[in-house]
């Protein structure tokens, strides 16, 4: 290969490794996020344990996604009523994969299991194909939620 080819290849590869760290939050918020993975490591993070595909029990660390949301300005809490209880977060992949969370399901003052948005599973970065970042649904008969390479999480009004 030519010098230029492979120096675009590179530089195709540093971009991409970039989109990839980075995670947006966005559409019926206050205060839309682009956040790098330098923010999203500073954030507090809490652990969870649950079993994976592989049926083993695994410790997951990351940020609740109801944080990312509260810092986006959604309603939470006892805010979190009437036409906002018409609202829900829609979690993308970066290959396409869309899930649906309703709000209620995220929110502590509703829901007993703390959905995240991991960055790390058994005090290791999450391995490529499943990270930056992964959502972690405690508590499901089937994980088809737990979303892998999580590029952006968007927040609809339900019509």
């Amino acid at each position: 290969m030519n010098r230029p080819v492979v120096f675009l290849l590179g530089l195709l590869l540093m971009v991409s490794k970039v989109y990839a760290q980075t995670l947006t939050v966005s559409g019926e918020v206050t205060k839309p996020l682009t956040l790098q993975a330098a923010e999203l490591k500073a954030m507090p993070h809490t652990d969870v344990t649950s079993p994976d595909r592989d049926g083993k029990e695994h410790r997951y660390s990351g940020v609740p996604v109801i944080e990312l949301l509260k810092q986006a300005g959604i309603s939470t809490g006892s805010e979190l009523r009437g036409k906002h209880l018409t609202k829900y977060a829609v979690v993308k992949a970066a290959d396409g994969y869309e899930v649906v969370f309703a709000l209620p399901e995220l929110d502590p003052a509703f829901a007993t299991r703390t959905i995240l948005l991991a960055d790390s599973v058994d005090g290791t970065a999450l391995p490529a194909g499943t990270g930056p970042y992964r959502v972690i649904v405690p508590g499901e008969k089937k994980p088809t939620r737990w979303v892998r390479v999580v590029k952006a999480i968007e927040v609809r009004i339900a019509e």
